[in-house]
């Protein structure tokens, strides 16, 4: 999607589609000075992400379909993103391949919500990736009716039509949600390929690919590598499956000053059946997405590759598939991991945090970053707590789970902090081993969190991100289902704060 900003008159463009947003607040006011006839639009309140369209339109307009697009009552930063997704949604359901928004008046939406018209232009930008995406790779279309004359759904080009005075600022607000936007794409399209189309291997690649885009080094550690290393927790996993393992490591280092070393962790499982604990077979085809992670860390490490952000970022991505087999982990299996520590496997399900532990325990000992955050699709108890549109997020320190707190309130990736308190460690005692991989029934996404602070070595600045909810939207819950790329602005906009 080309996206440009220019200043002429947003009634002379001849796009498919041309926005007019509105809030709530101002609304009749707002609708008589763009010449909109108020008599037939009493039902259009201004909500955010509101559409009504427009058609036959004259009074000067050259564009073929108007859309009046709500920004509810302006004061909030999400109101905004929401309202960029419908349009971007509703222009892809017209088969719009131009579209354009007037936003001549952003710097006085700036001032009510409080953002900078960058932040703004952004968020608008990203929004518009997020409503347009579509993942329709795997379709041949041999199914649709022949002599059809199907236009593209895709968008082709987007014009944001800026006042002069926010000119610069709205080009550096499409530059930031380019990247993000695009980064956040490529994350939902490795999360929706299914398992026969993306192994350990694969996501390898992928890594590779994203390094040479944006220009930061990655390794990739195959089997016999991952042995040599003693990664125990990674092989465990791995035993029960034909493809082999995978783990793969991202690092950007920016030119200048490097003001803080960061490193990620995402859990990879390609696709997970619980292994010999196996899962219940209704919708296990979802479990595709047990990567999600694994993509959210990928799309941060090359979106601060590209906006060349001062810091060191170092992602780590254990990967391989959970299955069962003759061959596979058994529950009371006892395994030794990279650190040293060993597991009573109490259930093979409980697959993620035995990869992650590997993962975080070589990320504190190579690198001592001063910033450590691990995201997975953990716990099913996570869902349970917070549902499908928030993210669980566990820390040692009080300032990092503010600052994540902060950049989920303005990336609209939101996260709840749950408590890491000592009495949950009770629940994975061994009598065995130094630890078991499981609890109680009871507060099943605490004692996950409490699992792998185990493994961090004491380090003091952590965080775990649980995004089983978030990460996927399941069939039947919205016009788009499958993965959404949660993780991705969130990271980023942590990255951003501890660059500042």
């Amino acid at each position: 999607m080309k996206i440009i900003v220019t200043k002429c008159d947003f009634r002379t463009l001849g796009a498919d589609v041309l926005a007019l947003p509105f809030s709530s607040v101002e609304l009749e006011k707002s609708l008589s000075a763009s010449g909109v006839d108020l008599q037939l639009l009493a039902d259009f309140k201004g909500d955010a992400g509101e559409i009504v369209v427009l058609y036959g339109v004259h009074k000067g307009f050259s564009a073929s379909r108007i859309i009046l697009l709500g920004v509810g009552d302006g004061n909030k930063i999400d109101d905004w993103r929401k309202a960029a997704v419908a349009f971007a949604s509703k222009s892809v359901e017209l088969k719009c391949q131009q579209i354009a928004i007037d936003l001549s008046r952003i710097g006085d939406f700036a001032l009510t919500t409080g953002q900078s018209v960058t932040s703004l232009a952004a968020a608008f930008v990203e929004g518009a990736f997020t409503g347009s995406y579509r993942f329709d790779r795997l379709k041949s279309g041999k199914l649709e009716k022949k002599g059809r004359d199907e236009k593209s759904l895709d968008i082709t080009e987007l014009v944001l039509v800026a006042h002069l005075d926010t000119v610069d600022e709205i080009d550096r607000g499409v530059i930031d949600g380019e990247i993000v936007g695009s980064c956040k794409k490529m994350a939902r399209d490795l999360v929706n390929l299914p398992g026969n189309y993306l192994n350990a291997e694969d996501i390898g690649k992928a890594a590779e690919e994203s390094g040479k885009r944006a220009g930061f080094h990655v390794e990739v550690f195959h089997k016999k590598e991952i042995e040599s290393l003693g990664m125990g927790g990674l092989l465990a996993v791995n035993k029960g499956s034909d493809q082999p393992p995978t783990f793969t490591v991202l690092d950007y280092t920016p030119k200048g000053v490097v003001r803080a070393v960061v490193v990620l962790v995402g859990k990879g499982v390609t696709f997970d059946s619980g292994g010999i604990s196996l899962k219940p077979s209704e919708n296990m085809g979802e479990m595709k997405s047990d990567m999600s992670g694994a993509a959210s860390v990928l799309g941060a490490v090359e979106a601060a590759a590209r906006l060349a952000l001062p810091l060191r970022v170092i992602g780590l991505i254990p990967a391989t598939d959970n299955m069962p087999s003759g061959t596979a982990q058994q529950p009371g299996d006892v395994i030794t991991t990279y650190s040293g520590i060993t597991v009573e496997v109490g259930n093979t399900d409980a697959e993620g945090r035995l990869i992650l532990a590997d993962a975080l325990t070589y990320g504190k000992e190579k690198y001592n970053p001063d910033v450590l955050v691990d995201v997975a699709t953990l716990t099913g108890a996570c869902i349970v707590a917070l549902g499908y549109s928030v993210a669980a997020l566990f820390s040692n320190n009080d300032k990092l789970a503010e600052e994540l707190f902060q950049a989920g309130e303005q990336s609209g990736e939101k996260v709840w902090r749950m408590p890491l308190w000592d009495l949950y460690s009770e629940q994975i005692k061994s009598d065995i081993a130094d630890v078991s991989n499981t609890g109680s029934r009871g507060a099943g996404s605490v004692t996950a969190a409490k699992f792998l602070e185990k493994f961090i070595d004491g380090h003091g600045n952590w965080a775990h991100l649980d995004i089983a909810g978030p990460s996927f939207a399941p069939k039947g819950s919205g016009k788009v289902n499958g993965g959404t790329g949660f993780g991705v602005g969130l990271l980023v906009g942590l990255l951003k704060k501890l660059s500042s």
